[in-house]
């Protein structure tokens, strides 16, 4: 009898995701920027992964593009737990029992 393994794949950086709304409506990034009213800065950092999604900046691209903030915000937490998950064995903290 075969067993099944279950393989876990991290989830992509929502900034990933962003940047594919952000070419599916044909948009550069300084184009993009304008659009939701921030910095071109300030949008690279986050579609070239290097910065995480802000609870505001899920609201303007909510606003612009129609995806959920719920949504968005969601995957950011996805996405930072398998980060976090990645360096559990760097912590070498014994569950407290408490006397």
């Amino acid at each position: 009898m075969k067993t099944m393994e279950i393989v876990m794949h991290s989830p992509s950086h929502i900034g990933e995701f962003v940047r594919e709304i952000v070419s599916g409506h044909d948009l550069n990034v300084s184009a993009a920027a304008r659009v939701l009213g921030v910095t071109r800065q300030t949008l690279s950092i986050l579609l070239n992964c290097h910065g995480g999604l802000s609870p505001d900046m899920a609201l303007r691209i909510e606003k612009a593009f129609g995806v959920r903030m719920d949504t968005l915000l969601k995957m950011q937490t996805a996405w930072e737990i398998a980060e976090a998950r990645k360096r559990e064995g760097a912590f070498d903290i014994p569950r407290y029992l408490a006397a």
